[in-house]
């Protein structure tokens, strides 16, 4: 295959990173060409209202994927891109129980009779609950899982292949990080977990977070440990810093966090009937 169907095939750089230096995109096209080598299929979809990034990973010989943060409104669209390539979804994963959407395992659970995942800390119900160290296989790919509450008690990032990738949710957002003042948050934990669990990958491993609201779509463990507004500052100018964001009240938390706490189970209330749950 060319270059260009290689890279078309598998992540799209350009169309959501227009601002990206070029030298970092560069190095991101090569990783995913190496990857496409690699027998690794990957795709990273979004959804606009809530900003948040869904991860679709699959092993090109066995077909086995898993996805990472499905989004309830576009569970369908990614049921229907894993049919069209022919894939077994085994697991969708949540990296914690989301706040600001409504998770899309439910549906998918219904769609494509696969298994649900969630950390066991986060509390919420789930077919699979998984504990640091833990590995979800596919294939000849795995994910390992690192425990990194902080922004929630149940965060856990996912590393592809012993560094390629990090899936980090809310622990790392591209120049920042998820807010710790609900659902159990700890600033302080939030910074020795990211510290001990992701920034000790490797510097060019990438980094993919849970939302992006400047139209950025990834990072590497070497930028952030040096560019981030937040995680690069010490730890006590850190956790001042999140003690006054003074962020208001999430506008979508009391109708996502009831149906995040069923996250994988098959008879999940359909938000659509539930819109009278949501803040004003």
């Amino acid at each position: 295959p060319t270059t260009k169907g290689i890279f078309r095939g598998r992540i799209s750089l350009r169309l959501h990173q227009p601002t990206l230096p070029r030298c970092v995109a560069r190095t991101q096209l090569r990783r995913t060409m190496a990857n496409a080598a690699d027998g690794l299929i990957f795709r990273q979809l979004f959804e606009r209202e809530s900003h948040t990034f869904t991860y679709l990973l699959a092993d090109r010989q066995t077909k086995e994927a898993v996805l990472i943060d499905p989004v309830f409104e576009t569970a369908e669209r990614d049921a229907q891109l894993i049919q069209e390539l022919g894939l077994k979804l085994t697991v969708a994963v949540n990296t914690h129980c989301h706040a600001d959407h409504v998770t899309g395992t439910g549906k998918l659970k219904e769609l494509l009779e696969c298994k649900s995942g969630i950390s066991k800390a986060a509390g919420a119900k789930a077919d699979i609950y998984y504990s640091h160290g833990d590995t979800i296989k596919f294939g000849a790919h795995s994910l390992e899982v690192r425990a990194t509450p902080g922004h929630t008690d149940g965060c856990i990032t996912l590393v592809l292949d012993a560094g390629k990738m990090a899936f980090t949710g809310d622990a790392i957002l591209i120049r920042g990080c998820g807010r710790t003042d609900f659902q159990a948050g700890n600033a302080g934990n939030l910074y020795d977990n990211v510290h001990a669990q992701i920034f000790t990958l490797p510097d060019d491993c990438i980094i993919f977070p849970a939302h992006d609201y400047k139209g950025m779509t990834s990072a590497t463990v070497g930028e952030e440990k040096t560019m981030n507004y937040r995680l690069s500052k010490p730890r006590e100018e850190f956790i001042q810093i999140m003690d006054n964001l003074n962020l208001p009240y999430p506008k979508q938390i009391d109708r996502a966090l009831p149906l995040n706490m069923v996250c994988g189970i098959q008879d999940m209330p359909d938000p659509a009937q539930d819109r009278d749950l949501a803040c004003p």
